[in-house]
């Protein structure tokens, strides 16, 4: 006998709520003080990821760059690498999919700017190959991540390691990092933190 959706959605919520309950939310604090100082300094940040994870990239992309000063003054310097789909075809066809975020790093990134991966397993060749790159470019690098961590989580600078076997669940809490520090940073420049 299978169990009702209802069941299932419930044991979903619960492991999800269990996890955000367990959590140590200072792993997130250097992370949002790195991206206040890009807001104050001009600095660039990237955002990289595959599958679900590059669909949450462009959404903290989204909350970053308008939602923390709505227009009150210029926003954060921020940006998807997986944004620009002629140009991940073509580094993809020409380089190897493994670069086609190094090779945006290697052209757009300064030392100083910080970069955050989004994986569930850290081990995609592609999220390594940019961890390298920002290591080696002097740019700062954040990865938040599922799973063991897999490389990634000893190859980041900082990393926000959610112990869950779930993809779903791992993508969640990408963005739900992402909307923590949108609504930390608005509140920063609203006077109100």
């Amino acid at each position: 006998m299978t169990s009702s959706p209802v069941d299932s959605f419930q044991d979903y919520s619960a492991r999800l709520g269990a996890l955000l309950a367990a959590t140590d939310w200072s792993i997130v604090e250097p992370l949002g003080r790195a991206l206040k100082d890009c807001l104050d300094n001009g600095r660039q940040v990237f955002l990289a990821g595959n599958g679900g994870s590059a669909a949450n990239a462009l959404h903290i992309v989204n909350d970053l760059f308008y939602g923390i000063v709505k227009g009150k003054r210029p926003g954060l310097r921020v940006q998807a690498l997986t944004a620009n789909v002629s140009l991940l075809t073509c580094l993809a066809n020409d380089e190897g999919y493994d670069s086609i975020f190094s090779s945006q790093l290697a052209t757009l990134a300064n030392k100083g700017d910080v970069l955050i991966v989004l994986s569930g397993s850290g081990n995609s060749p592609n999220i390594l190959a940019a961890l390298e790159k920002a290591r080696a470019m002097g740019v700062e690098s954040f990865a938040i991540l599922g799973y063991s961590g897999g490389k990634a989580k000893t190859m980041a600078d900082h990393a926000l390691h959610f112990a869950v076997d779930d993809m779903q669940i791992s993508e969640d809490l990408q963005l739900i990092v992402g909307h923590m520090l949108m609504q930390w940073l608005y509140k920063v420049e609203a006077g109100q933190a």
